[in-house]
């Protein structure tokens, strides 16, 4: 999978993994992907609620030791 970007949010806790996932996607084309890697074990199903929200795709949520990486396609 293309990743066009990514952020470390890594030690922030809810809210700031959305917020800075928020601003990494609007300096994005329609189509581009995001990766999103958290230690925020919330983070989880605050991304699934935040695609849901925004109608932007979540592609993937994996769990990689203590981090939770987030992929999401800008709609």
């Amino acid at each position: 999978m293309q990743i066009d970007k990514e952020i470390d949010t890594r030690g922030l806790n809810c809210p700031l993994p959305i917020l800075k996932a928020k601003k990494a996607l609007a300096e994005l084309q329609s189509g581009q992907v995001l990766q999103v890697v958290s230690t925020d074990a919330g983070s989880l199903r605050d991304f699934q609620a935040f695609a849901k929200q925004t109608g932007n795709e979540l592609l993937d949520q994996q769990t990689l030791g203590t981090d939770y990486i987030h992929v999401l396609r800008r709609r």
